[in-house]
């Protein structure tokens, strides 16, 4: 008989008990998910973390006394292993670009759909960052958050290596980076939306990329492309 995998671990961290009452009925309904612990303040989060070693934490945003990330990197500091999914109840592009740089492995409102929240959970138990998906239908974030890796590469002197894509990857990974979709990449160079899925694929084994941002970001550094 073939092995059964291991659920994933959920930690539920808000300060609401209601809500976690409403989180946790949605997903112990869930086959694969098993919630491992609930905490409603920071304290306890720092000590569930060192005990519990959750899979993925979904964590209210405003738990921080400042509403800011520092607790998401805190998670991430003591257990790097943790996904971390930040709930907002209005999200909004200082607080992605703060997640972002925080590097959680999503952001999402606090009262997202059952569905959606099983969803992008088992995304980030995996090692997916559905966060990828909120960052580049933010062409504003995306274009802070990149322009700020790039000031990062110049001022650290990086090296600018021959690049090892096509012109035609170089200019799709190019709209990539300002937030363009395949459909609207396809639309401006005239070509099938399969072509730009299918360049894509090779930009990112090029680049050794898991994801679009990953690939934007690796390019930028490099100085295969820019954002002037």
């Amino acid at each position: 008989m073939p092995k059964e995998r291991p659920k994933i671990r959920v930690l539920i961290a808000d300060q609401q008990p209601l809500f976690r009452q409403g989180v946790r009925s949605s997903l112990t309904q869930i086959a694969d998910l098993d919630i491992c612990g609930e905490v409603d303040s920071s304290n306890e989060l720092i000590s569930a973390i060192s005990n519990l070693y959750p899979d993925v934490v979904l964590l209210d945003i405003q738990m921080s006394s400042d509403g800011d990330t520092d607790l998401a990197k805190a998670v991430k500091q003591l257990l790097p292993s943790a996904a971390v999914i930040l709930l907002s109840p209005q999200p909004n592009d200082d607080e992605l670009f703060q997640a972002i740089k925080s590097r959680v492995a999503g952001y999402v409102r606090r009262d997202i759909s059952s569905n959606d929240l099983v969803t992008i959970v088992r995304r980030a138990a995996s090692g997916e960052h559905p966060i990828n998906d909120t960052f580049i239908s933010q062409p504003k974030v995306a274009h802070k958050v990149l322009e700020q890796f790039q000031n990062f590469s110049w001022g650290k002197g990086v090296e600018s290596f021959v690049s090892p894509l096509t012109p035609r990857e170089t200019e799709i990974l190019t709209y990539m980076a300002q937030g363009f979709f395949n459909k609207q990449i396809a639309i401006e160079l005239s070509i099938s939306e399969q072509t730009i899925k299918n360049h894509i694929t090779s930009i990112l084994r090029k680049l050794d990329a898991n994801a679009r941002t990953q690939a934007v970001i690796t390019a930028l550094k490099r100085g295969f492309i820019s954002l002037s």
